[in-house]
């Protein structure tokens, strides 16, 4: 049960943030001008996203769609550390907040599934 409310919980969470980078949103033009990405980095990362939240919802593949997850966040939180700080234009830090559950989430997914990763499960117990 807790695996599948990971899974759904980082897929809404990175889905709904699709929507903003696709279209444009100001504060996703804020964020990936001040990064040095804008408009080539956003949408970039808006596929890579699309490709992590499709790889999450396969069965399959969730350890690859956890990896990801977890990398593009990684870059996500040190972006915030380094450049855009906690908040950013007055959210509040919920961006900075949505990283590290989605960030926690993969982790946890990676943990789960660890077996399942090609070259690395012969490593393991």
């Amino acid at each position: 049960m807790l695996f599948h409310s990971a899974r759904f919980v980082a897929v809404l969470i990175i889905g709904q943030t699709l929507y903003f980078k696709f279209s444009g949103s100001e504060e996703s033009k804020f964020i990936f001008s001040v990064l040095g990405m804008e408009p080539w980095g956003r949408y970039g990362l808006a596929v890579l996203e699309t490709l992590c939240v499709l790889f999450l919802l396969i069965p399959r593949f969730v350890w690859f769609g956890a990896l990801m997850g977890f990398n593009l966040m990684l870059g996500a939180v040190l972006s915030h550390f380094v450049f855009l700080g906690i908040v950013v234009q007055g959210d509040g830090g919920l961006l900075f907040f949505l990283a590290l559950v989605v960030f926690s989430l993969s982790t946890y997914l990676l943990y789960v599934e660890r077996k399942k990763i090609p070259y690395l499960n012969k490593y393991i117990d």
